[in-house]
């Protein structure tokens, strides 16, 4: 597991130990970041379910201006984070998304990007999406890349957010989530 690109290119990354652990394969991560392409440049990233802090690392890496790592338990990402010196950039926040009102800590930001890589097969992405906490998060233009088993098949309703796209990686699924555009151009639809 390393940096694929950026700044840190080639950093290699500490790993979390044991079987329950799946981190983004450097052949997703890749896959993610050219659908990205110049929207990382300057921006605000939000890494939910962070881990390794791969993702998160990879966008400050790439450009991104500053990225929020949330999980249960962020040491690792912290680690991985001052190995590649960007720490500055960053910051994290010990939580569990599922049972805590975490994002109200985010004090009315919003994000660019998020980031959304939960275990597999929980439907946690789901469970996530329809908080409207999480929704104060997000603005018309941020893009949300979920990750999740190619069995999965993410279930969003009422529909807050739409799927925009989805891209099959062997066993990985990413879905590209975006909040329906309103206004006088816009109808909710795409």
């Amino acid at each position: 597991m390393r940096v694929i690109s950026g700044i840190c290119r080639g950093r290699k990354l500490i790993p979390i130990e044991g079987s329950r652990i799946r981190p983004t394969s450097d052949r997703v991560k890749e896959a993610v970041f050219n659908i990205l392409g110049p929207d990382i440049r300057g921006a605000r990233v939000l890494d939910l379910f962070t881990g390794t802090g791969g993702l998160g690392i990879e966008a400050i890496s790439r450009g991104a201006g500053h990225a929020v790592f949330m999980d249960i338990d962020c040491r690792t990402a912290e680690k991985n984070l001052e190995r590649c010196r960007l720490t500055e950039n960053a910051r994290l926040i010990n939580i569990d998304l599922l049972s805590n009102n975490g994002f109200a800590l985010l004090e009315k930001q919003t994000f660019d990007i998020v980031f959304i890589d939960p275990p597999y097969g929980n439907r946690y992405i789901e469970q996530i999406v329809i908080r409207p906490d999480f929704l104060s998060l997000l603005t018309e233009e941020t893009i949300i890349l979920a990750e999740h088993g190619i069995k999965e098949k993410l279930d969003i309703s009422p529909s807050y957010l739409h799927i925009a796209r989805q891209k099959k990686y062997s066993k990985t699924m990413i879905s590209i989530l975006h909040k329906p555009r309103t206004g006088p151009n816009h109808d909710g639809k795409e």
